[in-house]
């Protein structure tokens, strides 16, 4: 098996990354459109990262979704199944069409992520805060396995406010995990209203290095720093590594950015004509 790390297969240029985190962004905006339903404001935000995961940074495997060696990348906000699902068809796990069926009735693509229904899906999700526990899970079982894969754990800002990521928080640090990096698309909004009014977070980057974790603070939309912090939190060791990404909720779509009422609604049709024009 060639270590698709350093392959031309996923390695995009910073261009062609930007280029596909706009491709992905429209998957976003067609299929929650076409489903009537979904989360676009969160999928759009974590574009940036999701992209230069799996077309630049991870080593993975569409024709063998669970190659043993594979790196690993957990959903644990696993509302923003459409950007996900964007890119594992993008990458070819199925078909691109399929993205059509998105929440549809025996569909493979569920609002939720589902391991056992979709090809390239680590971790099945539902109620917030789990990921960061399972992320270190499977990152402790690649090192008795004596594995070299890595594990990345993307969570939501107000998933924070999760008691379970704290207790998760503290257990990294005391293992030495450090085949993990966690994520925070921190875009500020959550489903009801802002973060900082609903329980503020900050300072949040200080909390995680209470915590004993490496804390990395980056532009989440630049693709600059999204790779240069991937980089650099691979080549961290002895404690695990937490990327704080300021994001906009909704990037790309002018009427949903930093627009709480995109969270968890659709556009109509006549909204995603809107920003797959702008998005064009």
């Amino acid at each position: 098996m060639a270590d698709l790390r350093t392959g031309a297969k996923f390695d995009l240029s910073v261009p062609e990354l930007e280029k596909m985190a706009r491709q992905l962004r429209r998957h976003v905006i067609t299929m929650t459109a076409t489903a009537g339903s979904g989360h676009p404001g969160g999928s759009l935000s974590a574009a940036d990262i999701v992209t230069a995961l799996y077309f630049r940074v991870m080593r993975h495997d569409p024709e063998n979704p669970r190659w043993p060696d594979r790196d690993r990348f957990i959903l644990s906000k696993g509302h923003v199944a459409p950007i996900l699902y964007a890119a594992l068809a993008e990458c070819g796990y199925f078909p691109v069409e399929e993205l059509s069926t998105l929440r549809k009735l025996g569909s493979r693509l569920q609002g939720h992520t589902d391991r056992t229904l979709t090809p390239g899906v680590e971790m099945s999700a539902g109620s917030l805060g789990q990921g960061l526990s399972f992320g270190i899970g499977v990152a402790l079982a690649g090192r008795l396995d004596k594995r070299d894969y890595h594990v990345y754990v993307l969570l939501g800002d107000g998933e924070c406010e999760e008691g379970q990521v704290w207790e998760a928080a503290m257990s990294a640090p005391h293992f030495m995990v450090d085949n993990l990096t966690a994520i925070v698309d921190y875009n500020g909004l959550q489903l009801d209203g802002r973060c900082c009014e609903i329980m503020e977070l900050q300072p949040l980057a200080d909390k995680w290095r209470a915590f004993n974790w490496h804390v990395i603070e980056i532009d989440g939309h630049d693709m600059n720093q999204v790779l240069q912090a991937l980089k650099e939190a691979r080549e961290i060791k002895g404690k695990p590594t937490v990327i704080i990404a300021h994001t906009v909720k909704g990037k790309g779509v002018s009427f949903m950015e930093n627009n709480v009422d995109f969270h968890g609604k659709a556009p109509t049709t006549q909204e995603a004509e809107i920003a797959l024009k702008e998005l064009a």
